[in-house]
């Protein structure tokens, strides 16, 4: 699938301020070693405005525009969409308690103390965990690289979030012996709530997540390069990806001649387990920016998506006044969350220049997207870094985006 590129001017860019863009990525990270490669995306309605490919996807090997990402978590927008077929298919309600299909979680509790060689004490929730908690995050639930818990700790010693860690099944019946981080519903904390969604998604649906992700997603979008697992004769085009380092600015951390997202894992995450293009995402995000439909197929409802990508924190608040987290993909300052996405609710609190309601999310290896549906925009940048934290190039490219808008 190849991406074609139209002239800026007609899509309200200026086309000198959008090329800055790039030249800042070379000056800044590319020619200082920390990153790797780089690649973005900006379109606008259907069309491209700005595509550029930087750096080597390998040694001696230049990045191309098919190569295939690793985008964990913008794997979680793809679930959540998913799970919400479920509901507009009158299958499931976001009021439904997480135990109508999850028996094995009617009891859980709530930290009180223990944790480590001690027992954990528990209380009963206030109120059960809902399918609504999931999907915007406020399950109780967390994340072990949180490292802030004696819950994230529990998490980390049954290696819940590694690649090679539990199938679906097995995760849920682990998870059942450790206690929620708060009562369900009234906190915000970065979790693997999705991955949830997508076991639901497998007992809804009685078939492997994947299969689920296929039939509901991918296959009708036409994203013929998103997997769960690389297929072998696609692998040549997998770059390598590197993880943070302080003296060495970077050091490789999964080769793409052998990256283990050519091996079939154990665990489909739905919170992360991904791999796509540029160009497959995009065809995501013009679904989304699009009502829910591309070129006949139907996703979503209009007025599902809408209700998607409205905030529905507690009271309405952003996360500075709702987060428990330590990290997450957002900037909590000006930043709600809706079901699957973070949201601008207030776009001046964010300190960048965009629109409120536009939607985001990223992924631990600093890929981002986001969508603009008041400037019909859109943005994807892929690169291969972990973690997604370590240099704030997702906001200087939205506010140079910003600047070449006429």
């Amino acid at each position: 699938m190849t991406l074609s590129v139209s002239d800026p001017a007609d899509l309200g860019f200026n086309h000198a301020l959008l090329e800055r863009i790039p030249a800042h990525i070379q000056s800044k990270y590319l020619d200082t070693g920390r990153l790797p490669h780089a690649a973005l995306l900006i379109g606008r309605g259907h069309e491209l405005a700005h595509l550029s490919l930087q750096g080597n996807a390998r040694e001696g090997q230049a990045l191309q525009q098919d190569a295939i990402f690793r985008i964990a978590s913008m794997t979680k927008p793809i679930t959540s969409v998913a799970f919400m077929q479920l509901v507009e298919e009158g299958r499931i309600a976001l009021s439904d308690p997480v135990h109508r299909i999850i028996p094995e979680w009617k009891d859980l509790g709530v930290f009180v103390s223990g944790g480590g060689a001690q027992p954990f004490v528990t209380r009963p929730t206030t109120q059960p965990m809902r399918m609504i908690d999931l999907l915007r995050h406020t399950s109780g639930l967390t994340y072990g690289f949180q490292e802030r818990t004696p819950i994230d700790a529990a998490y980390r010693a049954r290696k819940l979030e590694a690649f090679a860690g539990p199938d679906l099944e097995e995760f849920i019946k682990i998870l059942a012996q450790i206690p929620l981080q708060f009562d369900p519903g009234t906190a915000w904390n970065y979790s693997i709530s999705t991955d949830i969604l997508g076991a639901i998604l497998q007992r809804m649906d009685d078939k492997p997540l994947d299969q689920v992700i296929a039939d509901r997603i991918t296959k009708p979008l036409g994203m013929v390069d998103t997997h769960f697992q690389i297929p072998e004769d696609k692998l040549d085009r997998v770059p390598d990806c590197y993880v943070f380092h302080p003296t060495e600015k970077m050091k490789l951390y999964d080769p793409g001649a052998t990256t283990a997202w050519g091996r079939k894992p154990s665990q489909l995450s739905g919170g992360g387990g991904m791999a796509s293009t540029l160009a497959d995402y995009h065809r995501f995000c013009r679904m989304l920016l699009n009502g829910g439909r591309l070129e006949g197929a139907r996703i979503l409802g209009r007025k599902t998506l809408d209700l998607m990508v409205a905030n529905h924190l507690p009271g309405g608040g952003d996360l500075t006044q709702h987060s428990k987290a330590l990290f997450s993909e957002a900037e909590n300052a000006g930043a709600g969350f809706g079901l699957g996405f973070a949201t601008t609710i207030d776009n001046a609190a964010t300190g960048v220049a965009g629109s409120n309601g536009d939607f985001y999310w990223g992924g631990m290896f600093s890929t981002a997207f986001f969508v603009d549906p008041a400037e019909d925009v859109i943005m994807i940048f892929m690169t291969q870094l972990m973690p997604s934290s370590t240099y704030p190039i997702r906001r200087e490219i939205k506010s140079m985006l910003y600047a070449a808008v006429e």
